[in-house]
């Protein structure tokens, strides 16, 4: 199995395969880049790696690589609390005591930070303790989308890697295959929006997938540039809850942006976006993105639902 469920990042797959076959295993990693790298895969093949039993590591078949996949390995622990803004200094000195308990199952035991850019001054200098002179079966993994956050101190102990964009033809390979009642058009604004990570361009394939009836039904009024169809799709939103009367403006503001990006040339996931663009001129959908986005402002201003969307059907005509 080795690396190959990372895609791309040839350079780094290469090198850990060379130092892990040669036993070389730094009590250290840091694995840097944007969200939807990969960085969170690599982690998990380099535990199992670090972790395997098999030959050829990481396997995949032995049962840590398993129990890695599975996330129950007890020698795989992950470091983190998601409802909080920063990661909680104590936490992170419960793992610089824990590690000087001995592995449960394997020759080493393994600490996974995924957000070391969240740690903040007073948890990376309790990391920094253990890092300094940490045991010998001791390995932590630090994910983060900015290494600049990090201090001196604790980057110069680590070994660093730097996730990749993928070639062009191979995530639109990878994203063609996945969508695949997607238009070539969205899958070539996917890939190059996201900045070649594949985590970024599915988002924004999920994200243009995930259409309001609300929205199809404004793009719908807006290209025909019928007063009808716009009174029958505000007057229902006058009942709306303020906060989902924000979100559903949000939408509309994004989707308008979208357009005009698309009418200027550049391109856009967005199927609605697009036809927009088709239907109107740029000053047309500048003109609806500033309407749109001063709806929201009233709306989060505790202006009524029923005023707002009364506001928005005059405006937009």
């Amino acid at each position: 199995m080795g690396f190959e469920r990372l895609l791309g990042n040839e350079h780094i797959k290469a090198n850990l395969e060379m130092s892990l076959e040669k036993g070389h295993i730094s009590h250290f990693y840091l694995i840097s880049g944007p969200e939807g790298s990969g960085k969170h895969t690599l982690a998990d093949l380099l535990a199992a790696a670090i972790l395997c039993q098999g030959a050829h590591k990481p396997c995949g078949s032995c049962t840590p690589c398993r129990k890695v996949r599975e996330k129950v390995h007890p020698d795989y622990i992950t470091i983190d609390d998601p409802e909080k803004k920063t990661v909680p200094v104590d936490l992170i000195r419960e793992a610089r005591a824990d590690i000087y308990i001995q592995p449960n199952e394997s020759e080493h035991k393994i600490y996974l930070f995924p957000r070391a850019q969240d740690m903040g001054l007073p948890g990376q200098n309790a990391l920094l303790k253990v890092l300094e002179e940490p045991p010998s079966y001791g390995v932590f993994i630090l994910l983060t989308t900015n290494a600049d956050a990090l201090l001196p101190t604790v980057r110069s102990r680590c070994t660093e890697l730097r996730m990749q964009p993928l070639p062009g033809n191979l995530l639109r390979g990878v994203l063609e295959q996945e969508y695949t009642g997607v238009s070539a058009e969205a899958i070539s604004a996917a890939a190059e929006r996201g900045g070649g990570f594949l985590g970024q361009a599915k988002r924004l394939l999920d994200e243009d997938g995930q259409v309001r009836q609300e929205t199809a039904r404004l793009v719908d009024a807006l290209c025909k540039k019928d007063a009808l169809l716009l009174m029958q799709l505000l007057v229902p939103l006058e009942k709306s809850k303020r906060d989902a009367l924000a979100e559903l403006l949000q939408d509309w503001q994004m989707l308008l942006e979208n357009a005009l990006t698309a009418s200027c040339g550049m391109r856009t996931v967005s199927d609605q976006a697009r036809r927009l663009a088709a239907a109107l001129d740029s000053r047309t959908l500048h003109r609806q993105y500033t309407l749109v986005r001063k709806a929201r402002e009233y709306t989060l201003g505790n202006v009524s639902p029923a005023a707002v969307c009364g506001y928005l059907e005059w405006a937009l005509r």
